[in-house]
C-alpha cells in the first residue's frame, strides 16, 4: 500500500494515463489489489482541445508528483481531482465520439446510422447498382465505422483489373482507391507499360471499407465483402488481373504463401465459370519502403502485359 497521505492513482486516472502513453511510468508500482481500470472509448484530442488539455495537464502533473516524491497530496484533494477528471472525461467522450461510431442500442444521444446488409443475390446487379449496394452496406462492423466505402475506380470495360488489399486512411477519407504516394507510384507503374486507370484499368480492393488501424480484415469481414469483388470482376471482364500485396494474393488465390513465392508465375482465377489469368506483385506501399524490389515489380508488369496481349 502507498504511504499514508501520498497521492493515490485511481482507476479513471489510470485509463487516462494509458491514453496519454505515460502509464508505463507508474504501472509497475500499482498494488495487485488495486481495482482494474475501466475501459474508455478512444478520444481524439483534436475534437475537444480545451477538455483534452485539462485532462492531459492533470495527468502529467500527477505523474510528475509521483516521480519526484517531493509533494504529498492529501487524500481528500486526490478524491476531488478524480471527481473533476471524471466529469471532464465524461463530457469529452460525449463530444468526441462521432455518430457513426455509435452502436445500435447504445445511449449516445443520437440515433445510430444502421446500414442494411447486402442483398444475398448480387448476380442481377449492374455495376451502378452494385456501387450503390456497397455504399449502403452494413453487413459487418467495418460498414458502421467507415467515412466512405471505396467501391473502386477506372474504366468499366477495362483490359486490366488491379486488386489491392483494403482502403487506408486517405482512401477512407476520399472514397477512392490508391491515393497518396502509393497511388502515385501505382499510376507510374501502370503508365510504364502503357496502361492507366483513366485509360483501360479498373482498380478495386478485396475489402471496401477501411479496417481500424489498417489491420488485416477478419474472415467474417471478407465473407461479407468478397461477393462485391467477384461481381465486379464478372461485370468488368478484364483480360488479366494484377494482384497487389500479400493479403490480396492470399485471399484471391486461397494460399498462405508469401508474395515472394506467389509472384513470378501465372495464376488462374475462376469467376462465374470464366478463368482469368492473374499475376501477383508487391504492393506499392511496400515498394516505397523497399525500392530495391521495383525491378521485380517491373518484371511482373511485363509478364501481365504479355498475357494480356496474347488474349486480345
Amino acid at each position: 500500500m502507498p504511504p499514508s497521505g501520498r497521492f493515490v492513482v485511481g482507476g479513471l486516472q489510470q485509463a487516462w494515463l494509458r491514453e496519454l502513453g505515460v502509464g508505463r511510468i507508474w504501472l509497475p508500482s500499482v498494488p495487485r489489489t488495486a481495482p482494474a481500470a475501466r475501459a474508455l472509448p478512444a478520444v481524439s484530442t483534436t475534437t475537444d482541445g480545451q477538455d483534452a488539455r485539462s485532462v492531459r495537464e492533470a495527468a502529467v502533473a500527477a505523474v510528475q508528483t509521483m516521480q519526484s516524491g517531493s509533494t504529498a497530496v492529501e487524500p481528500h484533494a486526490a478524491s476531488a481531482e478524480r471527481s473533476r477528471a471524471q466529469a471532464i472525461a465524461q463530457a469529452g467522450v460525449k463530444r468526441a465520439v462521432p455518430p457513426r461510431a455509435a452502436q445500435p442500442g447504445t445511449d449516445s444521444g443520437e440515433k445510430a446510422s444502421v446500414r442494411q446488409a447486402p442483398r444475398t443475390d448480387l448476380s442481377t446487379l449492374s455495376l451502378t447498382d452494385l456501387r450503390q449496394a456497397v455504399a449502403d452496406c452494413g453487413a459487418c462492423e467495418l460498414g458502421q465505422r467507415r467515412r466512405h466505402a471505396v467501391f473502386g475506380m477506372g474504366v468499366e470495360q477495362a483490359t486490366w483489373m488491379v486488386i489491392g488489399e483494403a482502403p487506408g486512411e486517405q482512401e477512407d477519407r476520399q472514397g477512392l482507391p490508391f491515393v497518396g504516394r502509393s497511388g502515385q507510384l501505382l499510376d507510374a507503374m501502370l503508365a510504364s507499360v502503357g496502361h492507366g486507370r483513366d485509360k483501360d484499368v479498373f482498380i478495386a480492393n478485396v475489402i471496401k471499407c477501411r479496417p481500424p488501424g489498417n489491420r488485416n480484415p477478419r474472415p467474417d469481414e471478407i465473407d461479407a465483402c468478397s461477393g462485391y469483388l467477384f461481381r465486379q470482376i464478372e461485370l468488368i471482364r478484364p483480360t488479366a488481373i494484377l494482384i497487389l500485396g500479400r493479403f490480396a494474393a492470399q485471399t484471391l488465390l486461397r494460399s498462405q504463401e508469401p508474395v515472394s513465392r506467389l509472384r513470378g508465375k501465372v495464376h488462374q482465377i475462376d469467376v462465374a465459370g470464366t478463368r482469368i489469368p492473374a499475376v501477383v506483385s508487391y504492393h506499392p506501399a511496400y515498394l516505397l519502403r523497399s525500392p530495391q524490389e521495383k525491378l521485380r515489380s517491373w518484371e511482373d508488369l511485363q509478364r501481365l502485359a504479355a498475357i494480356s496481349a496474347s488474349r486480345t
